[in-house]
């Protein structure tokens, strides 16, 4: 879960801001603090509002003060291990921007291994026609609004237990202009009720209008949980993220475990389970899927081949991978 480009070690600070910096000395001062080429590169074209041919083709121009102080600050706090989507104030996935914040997990592109396995579910041949999707943890929306905007016939619904990180969803839905009901809720507790009675939490703490063909059970939920154990030794390089949307109990089961225990009675009659974990928890999420009743399917691989994505349901044949998969870590 370390992130490229942060640094272990003394802190580093901004240097000094010389008169007239060009951009070829400002990249270098930033790779002197630790920071890899991409990343540097990233946050000058972020700061200058230029392109990456342009700052190759000029990078001796000079910066303009305040676009060297604020790129050198940014470097910093990159190279102290600030996510690189908190200093810029977004993050692409699934072909959306989302802004995302300290508010919430900084999305990372392994997490669209779920979101390509849940299309295939909602398109395979004799899916609903109009699906309800139950996103579990949504954090930034970046699940849901992947998933409303590749299956607009989808009705989806997000929950989050955190108001904070359901404001930032929210924004990011009304700015796209994707339809997502956004509850605030603890996993399958507190929300169901409340919606089904119209006062379904929002995130700006106001009732929210729940819709009025209530489902009472969901065609597929997805979810990426906090999944790291407590005392994980990759959680100092996590510092700047919220911690509640990381860490899971001893063993970094214990959220995993609710979710699953839930689902089946959460779930349609042909309804599907699909969730992300830790790249050595793919055998216990099974096995925990198997004692609740599910049907397990064949796990899927993350971008570095680790097994990320565990799923089961009652779905009859399962949606075909792009490739084989395999069937262990």
């Amino acid at each position: 879960m370390d992130e490229p480009g942060a640094r272990h070690g003394p802190v580093p600070t901004a240097p000094p801001v010389p008169p007239g910096m060009r951009i070829r000395e400002a990249l270098q001062a930033a790779r002197s603090m630790g920071l890899d080429r991409h990343d540097a590169r990233r946050l000058m074209a972020h700061v200058t509002g230029r392109g990456s041919a342009w700052l190759l083709a000029h990078d001796d121009e000079p910066l303009a003060p305040f676009e060297a102080t604020r790129f050198l600050d940014a470097a910093a706090q990159r190279a102290q291990g600030r996510p690189l989507a908190y200093l810029m104030g977004e993050r692409a996935f699934h072909q959306l921007v989302l802004q995302v914040d300290e508010r919430v997990l900084d999305p990372r592109p392994d997490t669209e291994t779920l979101v390509d396995w849940a299309l295939q579910c909602l398109q395979r041949p004799g899916a609903p026609a109009v699906p309800w999707v139950l996103d579990l943890g949504t954090g930034s929306g970046a699940i849901a609004l992947a998933l409303a905007r590749a299956c607009p016939q989808a009705r989806v619904v997000a929950v989050d237990r955190s108001a904070d990180a359901l404001q930032v969803a929210r924004a990011n839905g009304d700015r796209l202009g994707l339809p997502v009901l956004w509850l605030q809720g603890d996993w399958f507790d507190d929300w169901r009720t409340a919606a089904q009675d119209g006062q379904a939490t929002t995130g700006d703490g106001k009732p929210g209008q729940a819709p009025t063909q209530w489902p009472r059970r969901f065609d597929l939920i997805v979810s990426n949980p906090p999944y790291i154990a407590e005392g994980d030794p990759h959680l100092p390089a996590l510092r700047h993220e919220p911690r509640t949307a990381l860490v899971s109990g001893v063993d970094g089961l214990d959220d995993l475990r609710r979710i699953i225990a839930g689902a089946s009675h959460h779930l349609a009659a042909e309804g599907a389970l699909l969730v992300e974990h830790g790249h050595a928890q793919g055998p216990q999420v099974q096995a925990l899927m198997e004692q609740a009743g599910g049907r397990p399917f064949s796990p899927r691989h993350d971008l570095a081949g680790h097994w990320r994505c565990t799923g089961a349901g009652w779905m009859g044949p399962e949606p075909a991978a792009n490739a084989p998969a395999a069937t262990g870590v």
